[in-house]
């Protein structure tokens, strides 16, 4: 198993070099088999990159486009009393921990190592910084494990320079409900990159997740790793672009000027939307219904029941945004939208510290078109001034992408399943599965 985003690399934080409309291309939302293999020659020439993943139960480079492969687990699950119940080694300066989220103090250490050391886009501009409430949510979901949040100590000083977590899903994989982690958070301190500690990190996690009696998992990287099951691109929509040129997020376009591009991305005051209105606890019932209902149609989705949506969707200050459209007429609800915040760091400007990131999360859409919903969120983002709306091109996005003034970034973000296979690789609109 890995972590979300491959902790030396960006799955575009810096975002697309111009989001200027005369710049659009297609981001090709079919993924073929042949432009995959062909990613994986260029990634082989690096030498022993997949050494540990070729060891992995993991779809493997070598049966891409194999159809006598079935799909499913890859390995089947061995007994308890089987799996290793003692921690994997560690060099000996250092010690596990389990690390306490409930904990101010720890939540602060775990803050810390993260904002110093975790993921930059290519050219070292910009620094994801998770907030310690956004921390606390992503790992305290319904039946989490504190087991599963796992840190590495300096003995002598009890510094914390390395951490993975892992939390409990259910994802339907077509008609199947599996039980699975979701492994994020993968981090080690800049000055230990080069002991080793990843591949240590990844097996301690999964022995912590097989001791629960679990089996699968999913990840994402921003690195190609054997196997994806589908490979998407994140798309950014400019909110305040003279901010984003300023720190070297996004350029001027050609024969654009700085007043043209504002005008360009400027946006209605208002919603226009009959009936949009924040999410509220009682409208729990709903939107699960709603969400679970527009789910089905999707390869790969989670598997939400009402105590997940009040955990994941209902608002929360400075972590999840959820709006609905509530009808006029009947107060039923019709259309759903969301999206979750994630500052950068912002690592080499001197105007500016922090660019303020909104990332699209779950959208439904029934009686309001999606285009419609989705400018009614940019507005709302743009109100609680957020500088970017960023969104994957999964599930039903394409259709708002171009039209909304979005403009394609440079990098990919990879889907990766552990211990289950998939025949074929998904296009990214086959996915409705966001992992944070």
């Amino acid at each position: 198993m890995a972590d979300n985003k491959a902790p030396t690399e960006s799955h575009d934080i810096s975002g697309d070099n111009t989001l200027s409309s005369e710049n659009e291309n297609d981001s090709g939302n079919e993924v073929s088999i042949d432009s995959l293999a062909q990613k994986v020659q260029e990634s082989l020439s690096l030498g022993k990159r997949h050494k540990f993943w070729e060891t992995q139960p993991v779809g493997q480079f070598k049966d891409l486009g194999n159809a006598s492969i079935p799909e499913g687990p890859i390995e089947q699950p061995t007994l308890l009393s089987e799996v290793k119940q003692e921690p994997y080694n560690l060099p000996t300066p250092y010690e596990w921990i389990t690390c306490d989220m409930d904990s101010e103090e720890m939540c602060a250490e775990v803050y810390s190592l993260l904002a110093n050391n975790y993921v930059e886009d290519d050219e070292n501009m910009f620094r994801f910084n998770y907030s310690k409430e956004f921390l606390q949510w992503a790992l305290r979901p319904p039946g989490f494990y504190r087991s599963w949040h796992i840190g590495v100590r300096v003995k002598s000083s009890k510094k914390l320079v390395a951490f993975i977590t892992g939390i409990p899903a259910k994802i339907r994989v077509r008609n199947d409900v599996v039980v699975m982690a979701e492994v994020n958070f993968l981090c080690v301190h800049k000055k230990l990159r080069s002991k080793r500690l990843a591949p240590v990190l990844i097996k301690e996690v999964t022995r912590r997740i097989h001791l629960e009696n679990i089996w699968q998992a999913a990840y994402t990287a921003g690195v190609v790793l054997p196997t994806p099951i589908t490979t998407c691109q994140y798309w950014h929509r400019s909110l305040n672009p003279k901010k984003l040129i300023d720190v070297g997020f996004s350029r001027l376009g050609a024969r654009m000027t700085m007043s043209r591009t504002m005008k360009l991305y400027k946006l209605p005051d208002q919603t226009a939307t009959p009936g949009f209105r924040k999410m509220e606890p009682h409208d729990v019932p709903a939107v699960t219904r709603l969400l679970r209902n527009y789910l089905k149609q999707f390869v790969v989705a989670p598997d939400f029941d009402e105590l997940d949506v009040e955990h994941w969707l209902l608002p929360r200050e400075n972590v999840v945004n959820s709006y609905l459209v509530a009808s006029p007429d009947n107060q039923e609800i019709t259309d759903f939208c969301s999206f979750y915040t994630l500052p950068s760091s912002i690592l080499g400007s001197l105007s500016y510290s922090s660019l303020k990131a909104a990332y699209s999360f779950y959208n439904v859409s029934t009686k309001t078109s999606l285009l419609q919903l989705m400018n009614d969120v940019l507005i709302v983002a743009k109100k609680e001034e957020f500088d970017v709306f960023n969104a994957l091109d999964v599930m039903q996005n394409e259709i708002f992408l171009k039209e909304l003034k979005f403009g394609p970034g440079d990098g990919k973000l990879h889907y990766y399943l552990y211990n289950y296979r998939l025949k074929h690789v998904l296009r990214s609109s086959e996915l409705g599965l966001v992992l944070l």
